[in-house]
């Protein structure tokens, strides 16, 4: 059981959504909170007076900077602030603290302290995009930005192709033709996409279509913040390329000198089903008699 004392001298840390883009879609408590607090923590503090003079807000506590050069360092610093009964007010560039921002370093220091957290409910550039993106929402999984490098970037892909989930991605303008081509590459061609392109603001744009087609797209130039929506893989329907005809494909690509683990990635990816769902269909038909040394 938690101290109680500890609990009560503490003081609130607040996590606050900022707009994506419009200020008009600041919730109504963030002027208060951003008047109130005793600190606020801001990713930008230029951006920070921005959106004040938009809401017509003066702050009246301390304004201090929380990005990701100082994060560690300062994070110790709200900590004891926090512990010793300070309002901290925290705030991004655009949406919720933590979700690709700064902000869950001091949630946890916050809550290692016993120090109440929580949040004022704000606009999602994860939920904006996933809502007009057309694609299936009932499940998903958000995987933030991708790795830089070409080769770490491919190896994250590789690990959510069999991903039935629906998954958003954040990524910079500049690297938006590079990485659809490589989950083209990876997801296949024709996996249904979305690319949602400064969300609320006055060019707001919602580009839809296969991978292959929004790569292409991509590759004449994009601008403006960015997020990807990926449909999940897709098992094969009834009676559509079942497990012989997998299997058939897999081996006219193995006569033909390939190796079996490549004419596996190769057959999911034309299929559009899970590289599991080949390998269990080739595994089975394997033991039922057939066998091959191309491996």
């Amino acid at each position: 059981m938690t101290g109680s004392t500890t609990a009560a001298a503490a003081g609130v840390l607040v996590l606050a959504g900022t707009p994506i883009g419009d200020p008009a879609d600041a919730p109504p408590r963030l002027a208060e909170e951003l008047a109130g607090a005793d600190i606020v923590a801001a990713e930008d503090t230029r951006r920070l007076r921005r959106l004040t003079q938009a809401l017509g807000v003066r702050t009246t506590g301390r304004v201090v900077s929380y990005f990701e050069g100082n994060e560690a360092a300062r994070t110790e610093e709200l900590a004891g602030e926090l512990a010793g009964g300070a309002r901290v007010l925290l705030v991004t560039d655009a949406g919720m603290p933590s979700v690709s921002d700064p902000g869950y370093r001091l949630v946890a220091a916050a809550v290692e302290r016993d120090v109440r957290v929580t949040a004022v409910p704000g606009p999602s550039a994860v939920l904006t995009a996933l809502a007009l993106s057309g694609l299936p929402v009932d499940r998903f999984c958000f995987e933030g930005f991708l790795p830089r490098k070409a080769g770490e970037r491919s190896a994250r892909l590789a690990e959510v192709a069999d991903e039935r989930r629906t998954l958003v991605y954040f990524e910079a303008p500049h690297r938006l033709a590079a990485t659809l081509t490589a989950m083209a590459e990876r997801f296949g061609g024709d996996r249904p996409a979305a690319v949602c392109r400064e969300l609320t603001k006055t060019y707001e744009e919602v580009r839809r279509g296969p991978l292959r087609e929004l790569a292409d797209w991509a590759g004449q130039g994009v601008r403006g913040e960015i997020t990807v929506v990926v449909q999940g893989a897709q098992p094969a329907g009834p009676g559509v390329l079942g497990a012989p005809e997998l299997v058939r494909r897999v081996r006219e690509r193995e006569a033909a000198g390939q190796r079996r683990k490549e004419a596996i990635v190769e057959v999911a990816k034309e299929a559009g089903v899970p590289r599991r769902e080949v390998f269990d269909a080739v595994v089975s038909e394997k033991k039922s008699g057939h066998t091959s040394t191309n491996e």
